[in-house]
């Protein structure tokens, strides 16, 4: 039976790690996954992350499974970050949060889910987007559209364009968005477009699901939320996966959730508990201990503001490099303005690069970069910046 079976191409970013790994020249440059690193290019263990884990490693009595939705702690901490620690959404039965592994995981179990409860539903999302969103969605025996975002002309949000691609959305279609930072262009709505597209989407009777992966990364803990919470205040329904990989650093803990709100407790509760049947026959229940970091830090509230305070050091060191990137690349030469780069928000620069130009970045100077252009900014150092600039400017 495997004689017929064919290889599968390279994923089109873990693939590109995996090829820097192989890649023997000494001076290679890795801006490629979206992992945080820190001045010295290291990905780092948050200092309250390991208090956490002392404080589990002390008190922790059993391995045993947990529910499959995960510990109800976890989900009310998940809940009072989307919605905010007053919210009768955190605490009430008009919300409910499935701890599921990592972001990707939840963006499968609300492909799963929808697939098998709503199966007319169309998933538009946005051009461009993070490479796996497509791959995860059709893998669940979803249909994909697109609707425009970018503006490559003025390195800025297409919001028109965006507005009128989707006022062509059906009723019972579903709209994926990123709550902030957006992957790949680092280019977001202000609040009052975040209002703008809650009230057509409500308009046009559509679900929106919201990316939520870079909490903390764009503004602020609180402030990357203001979609949420405007998506929350325009529609009865809605569906909002986390991941906890970048602002807790729990990368391969594989900490996520799927959270539910809806118009009903009843039909919150049944919507539940098919999110709870998708889980079952997928991974059967969460892995614990990214969860148990989570809770740990947000239940206390001397951790939670050792974790806030990290993550604002993270958030100033990318933007940080956001600023010595476009000042380094203009010292050396180069003639193309990128001031643009500064006023995107999170990890990632979209850095109009073409596909050309990225692959003399890998195969000349072992720069790994995405064949889109886009640039981790999270991975630049004061030590790389120099080199990672004049290959720039020359292949440019």
């Amino acid at each position: 039976m495997f004689e017929s079976v064919p290889t599968a191409p390279p994923d089109t970013i873990l693939g590109l790690t995996e090829a820097f790994l192989r890649d023997e020249r000494p001076h290679k440059i890795n801006l490629s996954v979206g992992v945080y690193k820190d001045a010295s290019g290291a990905t780092p263990i948050l200092e309250v992350v390991k208090e956490a884990e002392r404080r589990l490693l002390a008190t922790e009595k059993s391995k045993g499974y947990k529910p499959i939705s995960g510990d109800p702690a976890y989900g009310r901490c998940v809940r009072e970050l989307l919605f905010g620690a007053g919210s009768e959404l955190a605490s009430g039965d008009l919300a409910a949060t499935c701890h599921t592994p990592g972001g990707t995981g939840a963006l499968r179990l609300a492909a799963d889910y929808l697939r098998q409860q709503h199966s007319g539903t169309k998933i538009w999302l946005s051009d461009p987007t993070w490479d796996n969103h497509g791959k995860v969605f059709k893998a669940a025996g979803l249909e994909c559209g697109t609707y425009p975002y970018f503006d490559a002309a003025k390195n800025g949000l297409a919001f028109e364009a965006m507005v009128e691609g989707l006022s062509a959305v059906r009723a019972g279609d579903t709209v994926l968005l990123h709550a902030c930072c957006h992957n790949p262009t680092g280019v977001d709505p202000t609040p009052e477009q975040w209002q703008q597209l809650g009230a057509l989407l409500r308009e046009r009777g559509a679900l929106p699901l919201v990316d939520f992966a870079y909490q903390g990364f764009g503004r602020g803990v609180d402030e990357d939320a203001v979609g949420v919470r405007a998506l929350v205040d325009a529609v009865d329904e809605l569906l909002i996966c986390s991941s906890f990989s970048k602002n807790f650093g729990l990368y391969n803990e594989r900490t996520g959730a799927l959270t539910v709100k809806g118009k009903r407790a009843e039909e919150v509760a049944a919507v539940f508990s098919q999110l709870k049947t998708c889980a079952r026959t997928n991974y059967s229940n969460p892995p614990a201990h990214g969860g148990a970091i989570v809770t740990t830090i947000l239940t206390d509230a001397e951790l939670r503001q050792r974790w806030i305070d990290e993550v604002a050091g993270m958030r100033d060191r990318i933007n940080g490099m956001r600023q010595l990137f476009v000042e380094t690349l203009a010292a050396r030469g180069a003639t193309r303005d990128f001031s643009f780069i500064v006023d995107q928000k999170g990890m990632f620069s979209f850095s109009g690069l073409t596909k050309a130009q990225v692959e003399r970045l890998r195969d000349e100077h072992a720069i790994y970069i995405v064949g889109s252009g886009r640039i981790n900014v999270a991975g630049m150092t004061e030590t790389n910046m120099g080199p990672l600039c004049d290959a720039i400017v020359q292949v440019m």
